[in-house]
This record gives C-alpha cells, sequence and structure tokens, in this order.
C-alpha cells in the first residue's frame, strides 16, 4: 500500500506540530520515506507548562523550540508553515491556504483542539482560554495589568474595583492556573507595589462538576480542593456559569464580580477534522478503528486531541501522553506496511495523571513504575521531574529548571512583562468611562500588537 511509483519513496504528510506531530516526524526519519510537517507556527509548544508562561514565571522561549531545530538531523524530513484547508481524499491531496496543492501517500492529521464555550462564543473575548503561546501571552497581560490599573486606580481616586480573579473549569488546566495566580499574590507580589496589596485578592475557582480534577480517583480530587483552599482558592464546585460579562459573571444564579476571568472549561477538536468528510463525534473528534484510521481510508491517520480512540470500552484521554504514543504507533504502521506485514493495534499505555496546584502542592494518579496516589509534596516533586524530562532540549530543560530554583528560593519571578493594549474588560477610566474592548480590538490585543483605546475614553483622559 502507498508506495508510488517505482522507486520512488512514499510521501508522509504530517499536518500538525504538537506532541503527536514531532514524535511522528523522528520516528518516520528512520525509515525509507520523506516527511512533509506542516504547521501553522515554526515551533512546538510543551503545553503543559502553558500556565506558567501565563503567570510570568517562564518565558514563551523557555516551553517552545523551533520544528526545524527539532527537525534538521533528518535529511529527508521537510518543514513548512502552512495550515491545510482542505482535502481531496481520491486523488490524496491536501490544499493549504497558501494556495499551494500537495499530494502525498500517507497523511497524518494532528492538529490538536482548541476552546469550546458550548455556543457562547461572545465569552470568549471575556475570558480567554489557554492553549497557544498567544494565548498565554494575552493571559499575562491581563493578570499583571489588572494590578498595575489596581495600583494607578488607588493612587488618583482613593479606590479600585475588586480583584477577584475568576476561573472557569475545574479540570487540570484550571486548577494550575488558580494555584498559580495564589502563589504569585501572596507570596511573589507582596513587596510590588505601593498603594495596593495584592494579598488581599480573591482567586475563585468554579466547577460544574461535583468535584475538581472530575477524571481523577475521588480521593485525590478531594485532597486536589483541600490544597486549593490552603493556598487561598475559593473553591465552587456543582456550579454552572450561565454569563460572562466585561466585569463580572453570573453561577449559580449569582453575580461574581471579575477583574480578570479566564476560560478552562472545554475543548473541542480542531476543525480540520470535518473537512476530511469522516464520521466525527460531537466534538468533532475523528472516529478511528484501533490503528488509527478513520473508516475506509487506510492511508490516513488521525491521532492526538482530534481522534475518537476507544480501548476496552473508554475513550482515550487527548493528553500529550498517548499523543506521543500515537505518533510512535503511526511510524511503527507504516514500517509494517513496508515490509508488508500486518499493522499491530494501537494500544494505549498509561502511566498515570499529575496535576499541580501550587508551591510544594500536587497530586498524581501513578501507574507506572509503581501504582500508587500521591499528594502534596511527593506529587509535586514527580510532577517537576516528569515534566523536566519531557521538555525539548537541554537549553529549555536547563532554563526552566534553573528559573524553578531561582523562583523557589527568592520568591521572584522575573518575565513580568505587559505586551499590548492597557485595557481590560469592564474597567474604567477615572472619569468613568468603560474601557471594554470588543471582539476585533480583542484580535489584535492576543495577536500583540499595540490598540488604542476607543476616541470616548481619549477624549477623557
Amino acid at each position: 500500500m502507498a508506495t508510488g511509483e517505482s522507486g520512488r519513496r512514499p510521501r508522509v504528510m504530517i499536518i500538525g506540530g504538537g506532541f503527536a506531530g514531532t514524535h511522528a516526524a523522528r520516528a518516520l526519519a528512520k525509515l525509507p520515506v520523506d516527511v512533509t510537517l506542516v504547521d501553522r507556527r515554526n515551533h512546538f509548544t510543551f503545553q503543559p507548562l502553558l500556565y506558567q508562561v501565563g503567570l510570568a514565571v517562564l518565558s514563551p522561549a523557555d516551553i517552545a523550540s523551533p520544528l526545524r531545530t527539532m527537525l534538521r538531523s533528518s535529511a529527508h524530513t521537510e518543514v513548512l508553515m502552512d495550515e491545510a484547508t482542505g482535502f481531496d481524499l481520491e486523488q490524496r491531496s491536501v490544499r493549504f491556504r497558501s494556495g499551494a496543492e500537495m499530494s502525498y501517500d500517507y497523511l497524518m492529521l494532528a492538529t490538536g483542539a482548541t476552546h469550546s464555550y458550548f455556543g457562547h462564543d461572545a465569552w470568549e473575548p471575556l475570558a480567554p482560554g489557554l492553549k497557544t503561546v498567544e494565548d498565554a501571552i494575552e493571559i499575562r497581560r491581563r493578570i499583571l495589568l489588572a494590578f498595575e490599573l489596581a495600583e494607578r486606580e488607588m493612587l488618583e481616586r482613593g479606590t479600585h474595583p475588586p480583584l477577584n480573579f475568576v476561573i472557569i473549569g475545574g479540570g487540570p488546566t484550571g486548577v494550575e492556573l488558580a494555584g498559580a495566580i495564589c502563589d504569585i499574590t501572596r507570596r511573589f507580589m507582596l513587596h510590588d507595589f505601593r498603594h495596593i496589596d495584592p494579598a488581599t485578592s480573591r482567586v475563585i475557582l468554579i466547577e460544574g462538576e461535583k468535584h475538581v480534577l472530575a477524571n481523577y480517583p475521588e480521593d485525590l480530587s478531594v485532597k486536589a480542593e483541600e490544597q486549593l483552599r490552603a493556598l487561598g482558592v475559593e473553591v465552587h464546585t456543582g456550579m454552572r456559569v450561565t454569563d460572562v460579562k466585561p466585569a463580572y459573571v453570573v453561577a449559580g444564579g449569582q453575580r461574581i464580580e471579575s477583574a480578570v476571568t479566564l476560560w478552562a472549561a472545554g475543548v473541542q477538536a480542531s476543525p480540520l477534522g470535518k473537512l476530511l468528510g469522516v464520521p466525527t463525534d460531537k466534538r468533532g473528534c475523528v472516529i478511528v478503528n484501533a490503528t488509527l484510521n478513520p473508516q475506509g481510508h487506510p492511508e490516513i491517520f488521525v491521532c492526538g486531541d482530534l481522534a475518537h480512540v476507544e480501548e476496552k470500552g473508554r475513550l482515550i484521554p487527548g493528553v500529550a501522553q498517548p499523543a506521543m504514543q500515537m505518533g510512535d504507533h503511526i511510524a511503527r504502521m507504516i514500517g509494517a506496511d513496508l515490509n508488508r506485514q500486518p499493522r499491530p493495534p494501537f494500544h494505549y499505555f498509561d502511566k498515570g495523571d499529575l496535576a499541580t496546584i501550587g508551591r510544594l502542592a500536587a497530586v498524581g494518579d501513578v501507574k507506572w513504575p509503581f501504582k500508587g496516589h500521591l499528594s502534596g509534596f511527593p506529587a509535586w516533586v514527580t510532577w517537576l521531574v516528569v515534566h523536566i524530562y519531557f521538555l525539548i532540549g537541554f537549553r529549555n530543560r536547563l532554563a526552566v529548571l534553573s528559573q524553578w530554583i531561582w523562583s523557589y528560593f527568592t520568591f521572584s519571578y522575573g518575565v513580568r512583562l505587559i505586551y499590548g493594549s492597557q485595557a481590560l474588560p469592564g474597567w474604567t477610566d477615572k472619569d468613568g468611562v468603560e474601557i471594554n474592548p470588543g471582539a476585533e480590538e480583542h484580535d489584535l490585543i492576543a495577536s500583540g500588537a499595540h490598540v488604542e483605546i476607543s476616541s470616548k475614553t481619549a477624549a477623557a483622559d
């Protein structure tokens, strides 16, 4: 299958340079195939540490690596910065935003997932999610700017709006964000301001399920909630958000004032999966078989967050661990094709789950090399070791480790840089004129561009 013309090396097209795509590209470098990896960004992002960029602990360069650098040792691998916009499955070709069209013998889709606001897309400019470096920089801008605006308002007016940080969603991302915000407000910013006390800010975590970390064993969910409360996080479980406004959210029939609102409640698959024209689930994930192929297309592989894969009656989670394993396994299956052998089915080797909550606080459901539930300091140390190990490149490992050590002993973060607009949804200037970026302005802010406030606000200033 897919051997092409006589003497020609099969072309493997990989769309997506995340965990699955980079693992597949590296493994395929050992086979007699030509590999083209396409991504709309030129870098790989270590997503488990994105929240630390958003909380000014790490720089974006600490958790991102250029794709070309990662794959430069393979003479038969090329990297293109482009975006797929459509497919011709009969002709086995991919159309790109640049206007180019390229053919393939094998196609691998690994474009991941994006935020889901459950039909309330108007909430996105008011409550950004966390999936990309751009998202992390925008979250960092909003959190740091809230303190700067409060300091300015306190000096000019003698008062400021409540410094409430509301996180919607109590999964791993929400828990990590909530704990980290508490850390920086109560430990790392205590002596930075003269007119406000950052420690008086409130961190409010809202989760619709009975417990935070609902997919973890119940005892770990309970311990995670206990550790969050010990850090100072106000945890509200069994509460659904029904509205998000510029300066507040409505949850459980209550209005909760919010200086910064962050979204960690849901994800949906990349829209690219639906362009294949094959069956998908309600999240837009492509339904695939045991060899990660959509029905009727053995030449197409789908993996990572974009794949709906069931094993032993359970859905394999869309996290980094199975994505890496899927990428490696796809290379093994293509190798089996080249050797005219049957493809081995994919089996997920679950090594467990870890979630950090804050300084010296974490929980872990460990399944390899031993089985057990960890919490507190042991889980935190395990989390540190695992994430340092899986970071790409010695330079990134050294930079992250040194920054963590420095922050641990000095209570100092060194990446508190604010880019873009000095506006936050719901905040007002000294004359009471609301500064409320609309969706168009939000897009510019997220891209790092400088955005001027409205002419009305400018005139008032």
